[in-house]
Order: C-alpha cells, then sequence, then structure tokens
C-alpha cells in the first residue's frame, strides 16, 4: 500500500509487475527446499548448478499457475566479490529475456530493458547480501 504524506496517498512506484516470482539460492540445501516447497517430484528435480563448468545457473518452473525462477549460485573459494556481481548481472539477463518472453515483449525499448535487468540485478545483490549475513 501506498505511504500517507499531507493527507495524500503515494501509490508504489513499480510501473510493471515482473511475471516472475524470483529466488536466490546460495547452498544446494536451499535450493532443495525451495523445490520441496514447489512440491517438484524428485525425479523432475534439477541439479543446483547445471553443470561442473558453471558457477551459477538459473532454473524456470511453473507452479499452480504461478512462474517462478530460482537463481543458483555456488560459493568457490578465493572468488572475489566482483565476480560474484558479475555472475548475478548475468543470471539477472536471463531472469529479464524469460520475463520479456512472457509479458511478449519481443522489441523493448533500450531504456527499459537497461532499467529492468537493473532492477533484477539489484535485488540479486541485496539478496545475495543478505543470504551472507
Amino acid at each position: 500500500m501506498g505511504k500517507k504524506e499531507k493527507g495524500g496517498i503515494w501509490i508504489d512506484r513499480a510501473l510493471v509487475l515482473s511475471p516472475l516470482h524470483v529466488a536466490l539460492c546460495t547452498t544446494e540445501d536451499q535450493f532443495k527446499k525451495e523445490l520441496d516447497g514447489l512440491r517438484l517430484p524428485l525425479r523432475d528435480q534439477p541439479k543446483f548448478i547445471s553443470n561442473d563448468y558453471s558457477d551459477a545457473t538459473t532454473h524456470f518452473f511453473t507452479k499452480d499457475g504461478d512462474n517462478c525462477c530460482i537463481v543458483c549460485i555456488r560459493h568457490k573459494k578465493g572468488v572475489l566479490a566482483h565476480q560474484v556481481y558479475a555472475l548475478l548481472c548475468h543470471e539477472a539477463v536471463h531472469v529479464w529475456q524469460e520475463a520479456r518472453e512472457m509479458i511478449g515483449e519481443n522489441n523493448p525499448g533500450s531504456e527499459f530493458e537497461a532499467y529492468s535487468i537493473q532492477r533484477i540485478f539489484q535485488s540479486l545483490m541485496e539478496a545475495y547480501r543478505d543470504l551472507k549475513k
């Protein structure tokens, strides 16, 4: 709900509501708990990270009519903060690509695209920060 100021109510500034619920997992245990919450059968559960050469993966699901994605990033010893952020930025683009396709936006304006990816990336960075606490 909006914020009351001087008699009026200020509404949320979001212009577009994402068609995707987005979660971030930094451990395989977190990922398995999220998959259990989606009630995904064990045989249909993907690997935390898609292969041994990747350090991050974004998984997309539809459950009970809701579209969601889980961004997974693994911790590796010696990985620097800017490398983690680069991976999160990379995965934010995948989230954006899926969301764009879902809303039928085939040719988004460059600013709309940039702001959308920025917002997704910022949310992933904040979630990463909170998970590290």
